[in-house]
């Protein structure tokens, strides 16, 4: 009985060399596929971009792993991924040209406080998507960013106007403030003063 424990646990059902080439193939095959898909896969602005992405992992799974569920597989598996990913990695830093071609370049989506919703739609992104992803970065509205910009990650960064909208209506309020307060010291009759 413990024999055969170990055995299932340890003893590989699948060559070494099919266990390291399946997860490079899916490895490649995710990573032109993710890009394809564009930058909004890997923003998950919505639930069924985060389903998808969620879901992708499992799908993919066996085609990892193979027929073999044991241990010594699934860590020869594991090891190929990460050992990919650190050689690409390594290979992308430092050559931008490479890197662009794999990540994508950004994509401006608000300029000079003006929506490029010619990009939105490029991107799939709704104004309802851009709004709330204005809001968890602080933004009570569009109207205060001055540049949205969609990252070749997914991540969408905004640029508050300088000053923010708030802060010149403040501004303008108090100088109207004053302008009343300089009028009505203007029409107060003066106390007479003491011969």
């Amino acid at each position: 009985m413990h024999t055969k424990l170990w055995s299932d646990m340890f003893l590989l059902g699948l060559p070494v060399l099919e266990k390291v080439l399946r997860p490079a193939i899916v490895y490649l095959f995710l990573v032109i596929a993710l890009r394809l898909a564009g930058k909004r896969e890997l923003a998950q602005l919505n639930p069924f971009d985060l389903v998808v992405l969620l879901t992708l992992s499992n799908t993919v799974q066996n085609a990892i792993i193979g027929d073999d569920n044991t241990v010594t597989g699934g860590l020869i598996g594991a090891s190929t991924l990460l050992l990919i990913n650190y050689f690409v990695v390594r290979v992308l830093y430092g050559h931008e040209k490479i890197e662009r071609l794999v990540e994508g370049e950004e994509d401006v989506v608000i300029d000079k406080g003006k929506i490029r919703m010619e990009r939105l739609k490029a991107e799939l992104i709704t104004l309802p998507e851009l709004e709330a992803a204005a809001h968890r970065q602080g933004f009570a509205t569009l109207e205060e960013v001055e540049r949205a910009v969609l990252e070749p990650g997914g991540t969408l960064v905004f640029l508050r106007k300088e000053p923010p909208p708030e802060e010149t209506r403040h501004q303008e309020l108090l100088a109207r403030l004053n302008q009343i307060a300089r009028e009505l010291a203007q029409l107060r009759p003066r106390p007479a003063s003491p011969a």
